[in-house]
């Protein structure tokens, strides 16, 4: 468990940079946070660590007031149900500096087996029903199911787990208090209650951006074993969520489509170039390999 003076200096941190930030990541981890944010303050920190603070003097009362009403809680590395393993990877890409949860969940529990299932949002019928198909088999052998909560073939694969009587994971692009889309505060309230987790690295309050969905594809690639992308156009989020996955060693897969379809052309890519390795059920899928 994070002391006292750790806890508010990861807040700190929090509020002071846009994710990823890995400079302060590594600076961190070295000193420590609560000297970090000494350093930082003080204006004595590296250049590099500097640079990525965009508000050098956040406040953190919001924060503070979600955690002592239990709407949320902060999970950090010196917690024992940080997910050590699987984030160890990201240093490169910028690991999270805390994660905010919402739900009762083991995030180390969850992520011990566990899959992502993205793809597009506008995406089509078949689409939904293989994420939706894959998701819920995937949840019958005891996976958990992340996805980043979006509507299409996000939505498809949350509801799929949960069909299964399952847990799955939406990983956020905004503050854990925040209901992005509005239509899915029944499903995310479904997520809680049925064992899963809401989890962001942004602060309390924080509205969802471009930025801040890109930012969120490595923690989707980085927390689970495997990668499944189902439906992606040539500009679609989830081929982030595929590159990252790749960069981190972990297994891809995609779900081929038509030649024709727009929403296709994506995956097809990945899986003509060898970035992805073709599957549409659940059996295709090695997500018991790869890292802890």
């Amino acid at each position: 468990m994070p002391s006292h003076d750790e806890l508010h200096a990861r807040l700190f941190l929090l509020r002071a940079a846009e994710p990823p930030a890995p400079a302060i990541h590594h600076y961190v981890a070295v000193h420590g946070p609560v000297d970090a944010v000494a350093q930082i303050r003080h204006g004595t920190a590296p250049a590099a660590v500097l640079s990525e603070v965009t508000r050098p003097d956040p406040r953190i009362d919001d924060d503070l007031r979600a955690l002592d009403s239990g709407t949320a809680r902060l999970l950090t590395p010196e917690d024992h149900d940080w997910p050590l393993g699987r984030l160890t990877a990201l240093a490169g890409l910028g690991a999270p500096l805390a994660l905010w949860v919402r739900g009762s969940g083991s995030m180390a529990e969850l992520t011990n087996l566990a899959a992502t299932v993205t793809g597009a949002r506008a995406s089509t019928e078949h689409g939904n029903t293989v994420a939706g198909d894959v998701s819920y088999e995937l949840a019958r052998a005891g996976v958990t199911v992340l996805s980043g909560g979006s509507l299409g073939v996000d939505e498809a694969a949350h509801r799929g787990a949960l069909a299964a009587d399952g847990r799955t994971i939406v990983v956020l692009a905004n503050g854990v208090d925040r209901t992005h889309p509005h239509q899915h505060a029944q499903l995310y309230q479904a997520v809680i209650e049925q064992g899963g987790l809401l989890v962001s690295e942004y602060p309390i309050g924080t509205r969802p951006t471009r930025i801040r969905f890109h930012a969120r594809c490595r923690l989707l690639a980085a927390l689970a074993a495997a990668t499944l992308i189902v439906e992606a156009g040539q500009r679609s989020g989830a081929l982030a969520v595929a590159r990252a996955a790749a960069e981190l060693g972990r297994r891809v897969y995609g779900v081929p489509g038509p030649s024709h379809s727009v929403t296709s052309k994506g995956v097809n890519e990945l899986l003509r170039t060898g970035a992805a390795t073709v599957a549409s059920s659940v059996e295709h899928i090695n997500y018991q390999e790869g890292v802890r």
